[in-house]
């Protein structure tokens, strides 16, 4: 029986490379959901190659274009994340939440409940939501997987059956006080602090 895959945020560098992936095993994974924000070409062209009956589009005047070119009913399309009972009968195997930014923490919360595994590759969800995302996960018994390259390795080192870590350092890579020397860090306003580049 073929794995059933949900993607949220599907159009994505993290949502793209999965597809790459489950394209070399079309056998073993049946694609049940994709969604995009304003992506929906892409979209379209995901759901044609993997035979996507259900997608969510969460910018209206994209949905409204997505909707006007999908005259055939080629796809059921919705516009926002509170259909997923409509689109799931039964729990998918794995759902991928890969949503850049807060704007995906409501979805991967919905999502939890319909699914038997959940890999989040959203880090702002887990930062500031994770009692909410943890609190879904206990009550209805899914197994949850950080899938970003930080979290992983964080979560992937604190369950190793060898228990050998003591401490675990996070270090900035980039931000507003790249290269500051310690000593100017010490009067730093939250005004600077958000002044992080994207």
């Amino acid at each position: 029986m073929k794995k059933k895959i949900a993607i949220l945020g599907s159009t994505g560098s993290i949502g793209k490379c999965l597809l790459k992936i489950i394209e070399k095993d079309l056998k073993t994974f049946d694609v049940i959901l994709l969604t995009a924000n304003k992506n929906y070409r892409e979209l379209f062209n995901q759901a044609k190659k993997f035979k996507v009956k259900n997608l969510i589009i969460s910018d209206y005047e994209s949905y409204c274009k997505a909707k006007f070119i999908n005259k055939n009913k080629n796809f059921q399309i919705y516009n926002n994340f509170n259909k997923f009972s409509e689109i799931f009968k039964t729990k998918v195997d794995y759902s991928m939440s890969a949503i850049v930014g807060l704007a995906g923490l409501e979805p991967t919360i919905n999502i939890i409940k319909y699914s038997k595994t959940i890999a989040i590759a959203n880090k702002e969800s887990i930062i500031c939501g994770w009692n909410l995302i943890k609190k879904k996960i206990n009550k209805y018994n899914v197994r949850f997987i950080p899938a970003d390259s930080e979290h992983f390795s964080i979560w992937s080192s604190i369950n190793s059956k060898k228990k050998i870590i003591d401490k675990i350092y996070l270090t900035a890579s980039g931000g507003p006080f790249y290269k500051r020397k310690f000593s100017e860090l010490e009067n730093i306003q939250i005004s600077q602090a958000l002044k992080h580049p994207t």
